[in-house]
C-alpha cells in the first residue's frame, strides 16, 4: 500500500501543478454542481456536464485559474489546499443553504453573516451548530499545522510558470467574455436560483462578488436625465430641474397610508402538491374579492425580505444592482436616499416603520434613518410578545403597535410601513403542532406534510391578525388606506410545476380602506406598488412616484430610464435634484412610546427601577454598561446584583438591548 501511495506521489501528472490542478478543478466543479442540484441527488453534476458542456467547462476553468496560482510559490501544498477548501466550502455551503431556502449562496450572504448568526438557531439544532463550529476549528488548526509542516517544493522556473499562469487566467477571462457575447452566459440574473442552475455555481458566485451596485448607464448625463421628463412635467425657474407636484388630495381628505408586508405570505390554495382540510386565509380571500387586488411581482424568492422593502419604499428595481445584492447592506447603509417616507414627509406626513423582529436585522435601525422615517418600533420596544414554536414573534402584536403609532401624532396624517415576521421559515420536518387548526390531508411525503402543516397554520393566524387589524381600522375616525402583500413565497421546495401562479416571484396584494375607493384589479411589480396607491388617493409627489405614474410601463425605455434615475439618485451626480442630494438623516427615534425612569428604589439593599414602557429587552445600564436586570413588568425592573454604590443610583439609565449581541440600541435620557 505504501509503495502505491509513493508511486502516486512520484507520478509526473500528479507532481505537475498544471495537470494536477486541472484534474482537481474538474472534480471540484462536478462536486459543487452535484450539491447544487437537490432534485437530482447523486448525479446532478454529471447531468449538467453532459447537457451544458461549454458552461461546465468555463466554470471548471474559473476554478482552475484560482488553483493554478499555487504554481507560483514553493508553499504549493499549503496554497493548493487552502484554495481547494475555499471552493469546497462554497459548494457545501450552497448545498446546505439550498436545503433551507430557494435562493443560492452568494457573496452578499457574507455581508449578512452577522444577521444570519442571530437566527441560526431557527434553522439548525444545537448539535448541528456545535458540529459546524467543530469543523471550522478543525480546519483552522489544520491550516496552521499544514503551513508549519508542509514541505516546500523543489526549485522551479518562476518565469515560465508565471507566463503559463497568466495565459490560463487571460484565456479564462477571454472565453468568459466570448460566451457572454454569444449569449451562452449572462451578467444579468433575472432569477438568481435559475441563474445558478443555468450558468453554474462558480461563475455566478464570482459574479455576485465582482458585479455590485448600479453600473453607470451608457449615455448618462444631465441632459439625458432632464429628457426623461417632459418640459410640462418640470418646473425649473431657478435653472435646476424640479418636478411639478400636483397633488389633488388636500389636508382634510388625504388619508393615513399604511403598508403591511406579510412574511412569506401567499395563497396556500396555489400549492398543487398538497390538499388542506380548509381554507387558511378566508379573511384575506374575502378582502381580495371586495377590494382592489392582484398579483405582485417581488424581487425575492423564498428569502430576501429586505429587497421587497427596498423596491416598495424607493420605486427602484433590485435587478439594477448586482445579483444577490441587498441595497440595505450596501449603498443605503451609509447614504441617504429618496423614498416614500421622504416624499410623504414633504407634504406633511409623519413617517413610521414597525417590525416585530430585531431592529438591527438588515441594518434597518440605520437604513430607515437614511430613508426618512421619524420613528422605528422594532420588537425590542414591544412587550409581552407571543412566539411561534420556531421562536418568531407572532403578528397579532402588530395591531396594537400600529394603533399606538397612529395615535402618537394628533395633528398629522401618518405613513406607516409594517414588516411582519410570523410566517418566516425554516419550517420543521417533524410535527410540532399538537392540534393544528388547518390539517394537511395529503402531501408527497411525511416531511413535506409537516412543513406545509406548520406553514399554513402560521398563515392562518396571520389571516386572523389581518381581520383584527382591518376591523380595528374600520372604526378609526381618520381616513386610512392599508396595503397588504406577501414579501415572497415561502421556502417550501416550490417549483413552477406545483405553484399554480407559475411565477415563483409572485405573491398577492390587497388595497383596503375604511372609506369608499374604486375597485381596480391589476397586476403590479413591487417597485410600482407605492406609486399606484398614491395615485389612487390623489398624491403625486416624489421622483420615482411621478415616473411610475406618468410613464407607460410597456414602453421600451421604461426600465432603461428608471435605471438611469436610480443610478443618478444613488451613485451619480444627483442631476435630478439639481446636483446635490437634498435628503438628510431624519434623526429617527426608536419606538413611539417614551421609555423613562420615574424613580430608583432601594428595598433592603436591592434596587428596583420604576418607570414607563419597559419591555423584556430593557436593561438597566450604568456608565454605558448593562447590568443584570430582571423584567418585572412594563413599569418595573429589578437588579440581580446588589453590589451598587448608592452614589451611582441616580446615574442609572434604561437601555434597549439587542439580545443576539448585547448591543445597546437606545438609552433613556
Amino acid at each position: 500500500m505504501r509503495e502505491k501511495i509513493q508511486a502516486l506521489r512520484n507520478n509526473k501528472v500528479i507532481r505537475n501543478p498544471f495537470s494536477c490542478c486541472l484534474i482537481l478543478a474538474f472534480v471540484y466543479n462536478l462536486f459543487i454542481e452535484t450539491l447544487a442540484r437537490h432534485s437530482m441527488p447523486g448525479y446532478g453534476g454529471l447531468y449538467y456536464m453532459v447537457h451544458n458542456p461549454l458552461v461546465f467547462l468555463i466554470n471548471m476553468l474559473i476554478i482552475y485559474a484560482t488553483l493554478i496560482i499555487c504554481a507560483l510559490t514553493r508553499k504549493r501544498t499549503f496554497l493548493l489546499t487552502f484554495i481547494s477548501v475555499l471552493w469546497l466550502a462554497i459548494g457545501i455551503t450552497n448545498g446546505i443553504i439550498l436545503s433551507q431556502r430557494m435562493t443560492p449562496f452568494t457573496m452578499k450572504d457574507l455581508s449578512s453573516l452577522k444577521d444570519g448568526l442571530t437566527i441560526i438557531t431557527n434553522y439548525f439544532s444545537a448539535v448541528q451548530i456545535a458540529l459546524i463550529i467543530g469543523v471550522l476549528l478543525f480546519l483552522a488548526l489544520g491550516f496552521i499545522l499544514l503551513f508549519i509542516k508542509a514541505k516546500n517544493v523543489d526549485k522551479f522556473s518562476y518565469k515560465k510558470n508565471f507566463i503559463a499562469v497568466a495565459l490560463i487566467i487571460v484565456c479564462t477571462f477571454g472565453m468568459t467574455a466570448g460566451l457572454i457575447k454569444a449569449g451562452i452566459l449572462s451578467t444579468f440574473f433575472g432569477n438568481l436560483a435559475y441563474a445558478f442552475d443555468d450558468y453554474g455555481v462558480p461563475y455566478c458566485f464570482v459574479n455576485t462578488w465582482l458585479n455590485t451596485g448600479i453600473h453607470k448607464p451608457a449615455g448618462y448625463s444631465e441632459d439625458g436625465i432632464k429628457k426623461i421628463f417632459t418640459k410640462e412635467e418640470q418646473s425649473s425657474g431657478d435653472g435646476t430641474m424640479k418636478l411639478v407636484q400636483n397633488n389633488s388630495a388636500n389636508e382634510n381628505n388625504k388619508p393615513n397610508i399604511l403598508f403591511l408586508q406579510l412574511e412569506s405570505f401567499v395563497d396556500p390554495e396555489l400549492f398543487s402538491a398538497v390538499k388542506l382540510s380548509q381554507d387558511p386565509i378566508p379573511n384575506y380571500r374575502r378582502l381580495m374579492k371586495e377590494y382592489s387586488s392582484g398579483s405582485l411581482t417581488v424581487p425575492a424568492c423564498g428569502a430576501g425580505t429586505a429587497n421587497t422593502e427596498f423596491e416598495v419604499m424607493t420605486g427602484l428595481s433590485v435587478k439594477f444592482f448586482g445579483p444577490g445584492e441587498y441595497p440595505f447592506k450596501s449603498v443605503l447603509k451609509d447614504n441617504t436616499a429618496e423614498s416614500l417616507a421622504f416624499d410623504l414627509k414633504s407634504i406633511g406626513y409623519a413617517t413610521h416603520a414597525i417590525h416585530n423582529h430585531r431592529a438591527m436585522f438588515y441594518n434597518r435601525n440605520t437604513v430607515f434613518d437614511n430613508l426618512g422615517y421619524d420613528t422605528f418600533t422594532s420588537v425590542e420596544y414591544m412587550s409581552d410578545v407571543e412566539r411561534t414554536p420556531k421562536n418568531w414573534a407572532k403578528d397579532k402584536i402588530l395591531t396594537s403597535q400600529i394603533m399606538d403609532t397612529l395615535k402618537s401624532t394628533k395633528d398629522k396624517r401618518d405613513y406607516i410601513y409594517t414588516i411582519s415576521v410570523q410566517g418566516h421559515g425554516k419550517y420543521p420536518e417533524e410535527r410540532m403542532l399538537a392540534d393544528p387548526k388547518i390539517r394537511v390531508i395529503s402531501a408527497p411525503n411525511e416531511q413535506l406534510k409537516n412543513k406545509y402543516e406548520y406553514y399554513v397554520n402560521q398563515v392562518y393566524e396571520m389571516d386572523q391578525f389581518v381581520k383584527k387589524l382591518t376591523d380595528t381600522l374600520s372604526k378609526y375616525k381618520e381616513p386610512t388606506v392599508l396595503v397588504m402583500y406577501g414579501d415572497h413565497i415561502p421556502s417550501l421546495e416550490l417549483t413552477e410545476k406545483i405553484y399554480k401562479a407559475k411565477n415563483l416571484y409572485q405573491t398577492q396584494y390587497v388595497i383596503w380602506s375604511n372609506f369608499d375607493m374604486k375597485k381596480e384589479n391589476k397586476n403590479l411589480k413591487a417597485y410600482q406598488l407605492a406609486a399606484d396607491v398614491l395615485n389612487r388617493v390623489g398624491i403625486n409627489t416624489g421622483t420615482t412616484v411621478k415616473y411610475h405614474q406618468l410613464k407607460d410601463y410597456r414602453s421600451k425605455t421604461y426600465l432603461k430610464n428608471l435605471k438611469i434615475l436610480g443610478y443618478d439618485m444613488l451613485y451619480g451626480s444627483n442631476y435630478i435634484y439639481g446636483g446635490t442630494n437634498p435628503f438628510r438623516k431624519s434623526g429617527m427615534k426608536m419606538g413611539v412610546k417614551k421609555i423613562k425612569i420615574d424613580k430608583v428604589v432601594n428595598v433592603a439593599g436591592h434596587y428596583y427601577i420604576k418607570g414607563q414602557n419597559f419591555t423584556e429587552y430593557s436593561k438597566v445600564t450604568l456608565y454605558g454598561k448593562a447590568l443584570k436586570t430582571i423584567y418585572l413588568g412594563p413599569s418595573l425592573l429589578g437588579l440581580k446584583s446588589d453590589d451598587i454604590d448608592p452614589a451611582d443610583a441616580s446615574k442609572m439609565k434604561v437601555s434597549q438591548i439587542d439580545k443576539s449581541n448585547d448591543t445597546i440600541i437606545s438609552t433613556t435620557e
